[in-house]
């Protein structure tokens, strides 16, 4: 932990509502979809920073699964958040991106509790139009099963969403909660929804649970 996050934390003791952005950038997100997605991240932080408390208890963090995988922003708070421009390369190493994903995670968790600083259950919103390649299956195997035992102990609330020919079948075996199929390109109005989901989550008590929006942006 740096000064600086402790002197963050002194500054802002509010409880802190992780959300990690995970996030296909392989060559097959090249042209609109790359395009799209970055508009996305910008509109997310335009939305976020609107709630004064929201600011406040939102971290955002970035981690990108491409040529490798690679954590694009560490968490911040909304106001210190710049959206990057993301580009893309490389195949599909999900299951090793979601292991980074998920050990970031942990690691903020442990930073909170240094501080006594509370926090929400931690969302991880996986975007991809692909399946796992270029790495083992053992990779993979054990992505998933770490997936849904943090789910089933409330360390994780982790979506999946399949964009374009994303294979939503294979989506389904990984992740515990169902995936969800971006209906063509939107990803302005599901980063709208996700806005708003975090706002709600924001405003809450810490270990509320909290009904959400339906995803309108949902091909069904």
């Amino acid at each position: 932990m740096t000064l600086e996050e402790s002197v963050e934390f002194a500054e802002n003791p509010e409880p802190r509502c992780p959300l990690v952005l995970l996030l296909d950038v392989s060559g097959s997100m090249s042209g609109q979809k790359i395009d799209n997605l970055n508009e996305g991240i910008k509109i997310l932080k335009d939305e976020l920073e609107k709630d004064d408390l929201t600011k406040l208890r939102v971290e955002v963090a970035i981690v990108s699964f491409g040529q490798g995988v690679d954590v694009v922003q560490d968490f911040v708070t909304v106001n210190k958040f710049q959206p990057p421009t993301l580009t893309t390369n490389g195949l599909t190493p999900m299951g090793s991106g979601i292991n980074t994903a998920l050990d970031i995670v942990n690691e903020r968790k442990k930073t909170y509790k240094e501080n006594s600083i509370g926090y929400y259950r931690p969302w991880v919103f996986m975007i991809t139009d692909g399946e796992p390649n270029g790495e083992g299956y053992e990779v993979v195997e054990g992505a998933s099963q770490r997936i849904k035992t943090m789910e089933e102990q409330g360390a994780v609330v982790f979506f999946a969403v399949g964009v374009d020919d994303a294979n939503m079948a294979k989506l389904k075996q990984i992740v515990k909660r169902p995936p969800l199929k971006l209906k063509g390109l939107d990803f302005s109005e599901m980063f709208m929804w996700l806005s708003a989901s975090m706002q709600s989550v924001s405003h809450s008590n810490t270990g509320d649970k909290v009904k959400l929006a339906p995803p309108e942006w949902q091909e069904v």
